[in-house]
């Protein structure tokens, strides 16, 4: 049984919002896969941009991206795993994405960079690595509207969950709520219905799912309503 819109209103605020990652879904039909994905009640769109070199791999430009912003109301965000990514912002702003983030390994000059992305219209966040520690963007937590905790080494679907990852989540929580900053804990890997619970437990709000959607033998709004009730049952069970 699929979502209604109020029905994942009501999870968000409950701090469970699921983002897709289209990486896994077929790209021959993108363009139907967001619909299904909006029918289904999810939050957002999550666009996984790989340029071969910061990670080792190559997925979808802007283009991609802009043929699928008519066909939704959704939000877009892009997580640019690219090497020097700020020539590269404007394009994918341009292409409806009102949200981008970058990495700072990936960065010269992070608070440079994300104040390109403010600059341009468009929400400014970071990612980081799982070996990358919190110190390399606490600095910048004021200019930023979300952080998001890669759980795998980015660059390919399917990979597993890092647990270990979850007390840098609650660590970043933390720090987050002591300074009373606004920013969304979003986390990025391995993420299903065995693995969601323990993220949203850690600090998470935001949870990149994407190889247990498109491989759930009975539906992506199927495998949406089941991570997002395990979610709001870790968060109920404290």
């Amino acid at each position: 049984m699929e979502q209604s819109g109020a029905e994942q209103r009501d999870a968000v605020s409950l701090g469970v919002e699921i983002a897709p990652s289209v990486l896994n879904a077929d790209f021959s039909r993108l363009g139907e896969t967001c619909v299904e994905l909006e029918r289904a009640g999810v939050g957002r769109i999550h666009w996984d941009v790989m340029d071969g070199q910061f990670v080792p791999n190559i997925s979808m430009g802007p283009a991609v991206i802009a043929s699928c912003r008519p066909l939704v109301d959704l939000p877009f965000e892009a997580h640019l795993m690219v090497r020097e990514p700020d020539g590269l912002i404007a394009p994918f702003v341009d292409a409806g994405c009102g949200r981008v983030l970058v990495h700072p390994e990936a960065c010269t000059h992070l608070h440079r960079t994300l104040g390109v992305i403010a600059d341009l219209g468009a929400e400014p966040g970071v990612a980081i690595n799982p070996a990358t520690p919190l110190t390399s963007i606490e600095w910048v937590l004021e200019d930023v509207r979300q952080v998001l905790v890669m759980t795998v080494n980015p660059g390919f679907g399917g990979q597993a969950y890092i647990a270990s990852m979850e007390a840098k989540v609650t660590e970043l929580r933390g720090l987050v709520e002591r300074r009373g900053l606004d920013v969304q804990i979003e986390v990025d890997g391995g993420i299903a219905a065995d693995t969601v619970g323990a993220a949203a437990q850690a600090g998470a709000e935001v949870f990149v799912v994407g190889s247990a959607l498109f491989r759930d033998p009975e539906g992506v709004a199927h495998a949406v309503e089941q991570i997002t009730a395990r979610g709001l049952d870790a968060l109920a069970d404290g």
